[in-house]
């Protein structure tokens, strides 16, 4: 199962760091053999501090899901990385489980979904096509990062189980646990947030939190409140020393 998998990898490693290979800010005119070049050394170097990578449309639109991106996920199996692929699925059923299997395919051990979509013929069939691929991973979108989140994510729905209004996440992170997800996406950027998701997650679905560092998520704040893992790009990706920037990340979710 993938839960188990990454959390014996971030005990093996004694990392909580998910890089985040999302080059959103590398000049537009990079040929696709620079783009991959450069995120597979950035994964090489960071490889010791890191236990998962993650990947998204930056870079699987330029280099394609059965080449460049597929050439990238082997070698952070050869690492011994479970890798995520964050699409945010959301479309009908059938649909969904057509682009899960061509995830899987490609080698993705994860993938993050928006459970806006409900169960039946919405988030069933993915969940069915993960347990076809040997327990791959599903993870729900809980809480984003950006600073309009809460126009969305705190509106007020009807609870169907009790009746009562909540808020959008809570119904959201209530999912995670109905559906015995593998993870809960929660943005580092509200911490307060994450203590509230926590107690209704019971740390049965591990929180991972993205948002670290360039928009305003601190380590410290997010560990208190309940992450376990911590999804980081751009202070990674883009700093002098991709490397010591993860080291030093790595150290901090330790500390």
């Amino acid at each position: 199962m993938f839960k188990d998998e990454l959390n014996r990898v971030s005990l093996e490693k004694n990392s909580r760091i998910i890089l985040a290979l999302d080059p959103s800010a590398l000049p537009r005119d990079l040929t696709q053999e620079q783009l991959k070049s450069r995120a597979i050394k950035i994964l090489r170097d960071v490889s010791p501090y890191i236990c998962g990578v993650k990947i998204n449309m930056q870079l699987l639109l330029p280099l394609g899901l059965y080449y460049g991106v597929k050439e990238i996920i082997d070698l952070a199996h050869n690492f011994g990385l479970p890798v995520i692929m964050d699409c945010k699925l959301s479309d009908v059923g059938h649909t969904n489980a057509w682009a899960t299997r061509h995830y899987f395919e490609a080698g993705f051990d994860a993938m993050i979904i928006n459970p806006i979509i409900g169960w039946a013929q919405g988030a069933e069939p993915i969940f069915q096509v993960a347990k076809e691929y040997g327990g791959r991973g599903i993870i729900l979108l809980v809480y984003t990062t950006h600073k309009a989140a809460p126009e969305s994510y705190e509106l007020l729905v009807k609870d169907p189980v009790s009746g009562r209004e909540i808020f959008l996440y809570e119904l959201f992170a209530r999912r995670a646990l109905e559906w015995n997800a593998d993870g809960a996406i929660v943005g580092g950027t509200y911490p307060e947030k994450i203590k509230i998701i926590s107690s209704i997650l019971q740390g049965k679905v591990p929180i991972f939190s993205p948002g670290i560092g360039v928009q305003g998520g601190r380590i410290k704040a997010c560990l208190e409140a309940g992450t376990k893992y911590f999804i980081i790009g751009r202070s990674i990706f883009n700093a002098e020393n991709p490397a010591e920037a993860a080291k030093f990340f790595r150290d901090l979710a330790l500390s």
